[in-house]
């Protein structure tokens, strides 16, 4: 195991020094990586590929985690129109697409829905990375874009339940769906209310005990905790991983974990991008590189396009919707999590998985490059825009300015009105009354 661990990480340094110096983005370097060192381009594996997609799956729960911490319910609440719209249409437009562009190559109706599924999800490790390597981690655009993937990683669980329906049963079980959708629903609100009432609390209690070395294990623990809890409720483990994080976002000590996690999360961030490119056969680029391009190119120009529409649709000015679109251009980790689906249910052709690692592969290479795209074509479209849509979009422009100018003098978070609304019920005020009546009782006996 340490043997692997130094092969992978003395390539993938290497590699990405000299992506570096390319003045290539250093995600790109880590998949290059991990085709040198993957079991297909030299005929032999130089690692074990177990274990490195083990420590890739602990790296997509921290860099997940990390995002938990990095994003506040109250930016979801705020954002929770475009979250909704942007999200559904582009999971609706992407599937209707997928599903036709499946009919066309001649896959029957379960194939179809199954590279529906897989074609309709972007990868929130891939986008935060890229987004974060291009310098752009704190502009507006990303507050929304962050949202969406949000939406569309709870959406997964959904499909997932009834890609599987439709598999075993070849018909739709609407009451099995509706009972995931509310048990999803139940799971979470008890999530954030419990989390949000007690570890803020807790952590304010022990502050002054928690160096740095007892807070991230603390941080990690309960990270950890959340991602167990999820898999046993059959939901996602990211998705446990991620509302840890937001739940801990809510703390005096978010700046603090987030500082102390970043360099955990590059590493296995890294091995994460490392194994992807393990997964990659030169030989199948080859034999379904006309297939190949096909997808990509499906992916590209629906997300491009459902993602513009979808954001602008939802209150996003242009420039926002089209930054989002043009970075959402990748084929995420769920598509994997469905194709493996698919078959272990004995449905999938041979030939889909092969092409769905290969086109999220370069999708993935694409994205920096996609997303270098967004403003220049913006700026063509406002350019060359009708001046009714010019107007619209200036409009749109104005009224996004006034709004955060309305938030930036916001009061207290939402985490501080829910544990202060709780606090002042008629039963917490009766119980603190009855505290400070005994204290003062012994404190007066002590005084006698």
């Amino acid at each position: 195991m340490v043997q692997d661990l130094y092969i992978l990480m003395i390539t993938a340094a290497v590699v990405s020094i000299v992506f570096k110096l390319l003045k290539q983005p250093v995600v790109l370097g880590y998949i290059v990586a991990g085709v040198l060192v993957g079991p297909h381009l030299f005929g032999e594996t130089l690692v074990n590929t177990d274990n490195v997609k083990a420590w890739g799956d602990i790296g997509v729960l921290f860099v997940l985690f990390c995002i938990g911490l990095e994003f506040r319910l109250k930016n979801l609440i705020s954002s929770g129109k475009i979250a909704a719209v942007g999200a559904m249409t582009i999971i609706l437009g992407m599937m209707a697409w997928g599903y036709l562009v499946g009919q066309d190559a001649g896959l029957d109706m379960i194939n179809s829905l199954f590279l529906a599924g897989m074609l309709c999800m972007s990868s929130t490790t891939i986008v935060m990375k890229a987004i974060d390597e291009a310098g752009k981690s704190k502009e507006r655009f990303v507050k929304g874009a962050t949202s969406i993937l949000i939406v569309e990683d709870v959406v997964a669980v959904v499909l997932m339940v009834l890609l599987s329906s439709i598999a075993i049963r070849h018909q739709f079980e609407g009451a099995e769906l509706l009972n995931k959708v509310l048990i999803l629903a139940l799971t979470l609100a008890v999530w954030f209310i419990c989390g949000i009432l007690i570890i803020p609390t807790l952590l304010r209690i022990v502050k002054k005990h928690l160096n740095d070395e007892t807070l991230i294990i603390l941080a990690l623990g309960l990270c950890l905790g959340m991602v167990l809890t999820a898999e046993e409720a059959g939901f996602s483990s990211a998705l446990g991983a991620f509302v840890m994080g937001s739940i801990l976002a809510e703390t005096v000590e978010s700046h603090r974990i987030e500082k102390l996690m970043t360099p955990l999360k590059n590493v296995f961030a890294a091995i994460f991008f490392v194994s992807v490119g393990m997964l990659i056969d030169p030989a199948s680029l080859v034999e379904y590189s006309v297939s190949i391009f096909w997808v990509c190119l499906v992916v590209i120009i629906g997300m491009i396009l459902f993602g513009t529409l979808g954001c602008w649709w939802g209150g996003a000015t242009m420039r926002d919707a089209m930054q989002t679109s043009f970075s959402f251009v990748q084929i995420g980790e769920f598509s994997f999590i469905i194709a493996s689906l698919g078959t272990n249910l004995g449905v999938l052709h041979p030939a889909i998985y092969p092409i769905i690692v290969a086109s999220s592969v370069v999708t993935t290479f694409l994205t920096p490059y996609v997303m270098k795209a967004a403003l220049p074509c913006y700026t063509f479209l406002y350019n060359h825009a009708s001046p009714s849509l010019r107007a619209k979009i200036d409009r749109r422009e104005q009224q996004m300015a006034a709004a955060e100018t309305d938030a930036s003098s916001d009061g207290p978070s939402i985490a501080d009105k829910v544990r202060h609304a709780v606090r002042h019920t008629f039963i917490t005020k009766r119980l603190v009354n009855l505290m400070i009546k005994n204290m003062s009782a012994h404190d007066e006996n002590a005084g006698k």
